[in-house]
Formats: C-alpha cells, structure tokens, sequence
C-alpha cells in the first residue's frame, strides 16, 4: 500500500476534526481515494469533485430510498470540507461558490459509456 504523502489530500482528510462518524468516514475516505495523493492545496476540488461525482450517480439512477441516506450525507459533508478548505483563499472563495454552484446545478451529466 502506498504510503500518502503529509501535505496531500488523504492526509488532510485524515486530520479533520471534528472526525465523522466511523461509517461516513470510511465512505467519504472511499470517495477521496483516488485524490489521495493529490497536493493539498486541491482539497477543494478533490472534495467537490468526488461529490459531484456521487450526486450524479445517485440523480442519474434516480436513487431516492433511505438506503441512500449515507451517499447523501457523504455529499453534504464533501461539499462543507471543500468550502472549509477552500477559506484558506478567501480572495477566490466567490469564485469558486460560484463554479460549484454552476456544476452541481447542472446535474445529472451524462454518464459516460
């Protein structure tokens, strides 16, 4: 297994506080996985993309039951750690609400084949 590096994404997931309870926290270190290696300085758009990411998936497969409750609230709290990361840069935290906004309004996307 490779080791994450201490400034990446996986490492600042990894020292969030308050930590999410253990089955949010496991799905939401699932959904950053493949930005864990990533600089830390791209916590924002790790955490919006995987985010955007699962809403997708769950407009697209019109997922509405209680057993989607976790994807849900994994959603909510990729969108609030993108935005607590993201106050790092106030200068460009308009901007990037505004990006995000844009994006998770325009979805569902396509899924590609």
């Amino acid at each position: 297994m490779r080791q994450t590096p201490a400034d990446s994404v996986g490492r600042w997931f990894a020292t969030v506080e308050p930590r999410p309870p253990a089955a949010l926290a496991a799905r939401l270190e699932g959904l950053l996985a493949p930005f864990a290696h990533d600089p830390m300085d791209s916590v924002p758009e790790a955490c919006l993309e995987a985010g955007e990411r699962l809403l997708d998936e769950l407009l697209v497969s019109g997922s509405t039951s209680r057993g989607t409750a976790l994807d849900l609230l994994a959603v909510d709290a990729l969108v609030t750690y993108a935005f607590q990361a993201a106050a790092d840069s106030p200068d460009r935290l308009e901007a990037r609400a505004a990006r995000a906004m844009a994006r998770i309004a325009s979805l569902p996307g396509e899924r590609p084949d």
